[in-house]
């Protein structure tokens, strides 16, 4: 139970059942093998965890190969992205009407699997990926032992970080291309952040098994992604002119990220990049759609939000301190701003970090 409840995006109490211990399976990434979530021959349960990572959805094996079912779940969560393995072991389909709030990359370690996706057949091996983006509609047939790595990141995060690349806001939602190459050069970047990612989770040593450090692989693995997938925004992330004020919202953003902890003021900003406080409130107002201020507490309210995700039990964390930290004084507005960006109040978050 404490391993479904780190998976926060899942029904808890759907899945009482026990993971039976057997013997590790062939193929399981060895980073997810001590991390078992389900291990059933239930369709109807194997429905449900399917549901809760991918969308609502229905999970149907061969009628032929009904008996020979079994679901097989390795999974663990980071902040904002979760690393899972998933098996049927007979060919099956799982039908997707509206994938869930997340981008999900799927991989197929061995084996083959067809994705039809707006009436096209996409064909997925260990040699091409898919990549489905929120709300998408898609099936996915699975051949016999044709188990799937599964990285997904929550919608939110991706914006964010897009946003933080580009210097602006968003102006339409991202859109990736639902097959990509694994063979090719610049897909090595993507190898090679999953393998710092899991080789940080193997080792007890590791800054993120002393639980810090989570923050900065995520972003590398987010952007990453958005590097070597094509998507709606892959012209602007290679090179797109910068428009006017641009430089001095890059500037001012490297100074708030630099002296996130202490008090920032416009004169500071205005100070570090040269340029008059309305300036640089005209570029943060034209390329981000906010004000210096409100940005500063968003990244603000981000840093608590990882701090109370990491929280270790027993270690004595509490909102307050996390709050303090990053220079909320006036907790009562705290937690309204709190709960207005991330759907839930800051002692959620930390209940849900302590129960992991």
């Amino acid at each position: 139970m404490e391993r479904l409840s780190h998976l926060r995006f899942m029904n808890v109490d759907r899945t009482r059942l026990p993971v039976r211990k057997r013997i590790r399976p062939r193929g399981v990434p060895n980073a997810l093998q001590d991390h078992p979530i389900v291990d059933t021959a239930d369709v109807s349960l194997a429905t449900d965890v399917t549901s809760q990572l991918l969308g609502r959805c229905n999970v149907a094996p061969m009628a032929t190969a009904r008996d020979d079912f079994h679901c097989r779940l390795n999974a663990i969560q980071f902040l904002d992205i979760t690393m899972a393995y998933l098996d049927y072991a007979v060919d099956t389909t799982v039908t997707v009407p509206h994938s869930t709030d997340c981008f999900s990359v799927h991989m197929t370690s061995a084996g083959h699997a067809a994705a039809t996706i707006d009436g096209d057949v996409h064909h997925i091996t260990p040699f091409f990926a898919l990549v489905i983006s929120p709300g998408s509609a898609y099936s996915l047939h699975l051949d016999v032992d044709s188990p799937q790595t599964i990285v997904r990141i929550e919608r939110q995060a991706m914006e964010r970080q897009l946003s933080r690349m580009l210097g602006r806001r968003l102006e339409e939602e991202i859109v990736f291309q639902p097959v990509g190459d694994l063979t090719t050069d610049t897909a090595a970047r993507w190898h090679g952040a999953l393998q710092i990612l899991s080789s940080e989770v193997l080792s007890k040593s590791s800054l993120i098994q002393q639980g810090v450090g989570a923050d900065s692989l995520e972003e590398l693995i987010i952007s990453t992604l958005l590097y070597v997938q094509e998507s709606n925004y892959s012209e602007h992330l290679r090179g797109r002119p910068r428009q006017s004020g641009r430089a001095a919202v890059r500037r001012s953003i490297e100074y708030i990220e630099l002296h996130l902890a202490e008090p920032i003021s416009l004169s500071d900003l205005s100070e570090y990049v040269g340029m008059s406080p309305r300036s640089i409130q005209a570029g943060f107002r034209e390329d981000l759609g906010t004000t210096p201020i409100t940005f500063i507490r968003d990244r603000r309210l981000d840093a608590v939000r990882r701090a109370l995700l990491a929280a270790v039990p027993g270690e004595g964390t509490t909102v307050t301190d996390a709050a303090m930290r990053w220079g909320f004084s006036h907790l009562g507005n705290f937690s309204m701003v709190y709960r207005q960006r991330f759907g839930e109040s800051p002692s959620q978050t930390l209940r849900g970090a302590r129960s992991a």
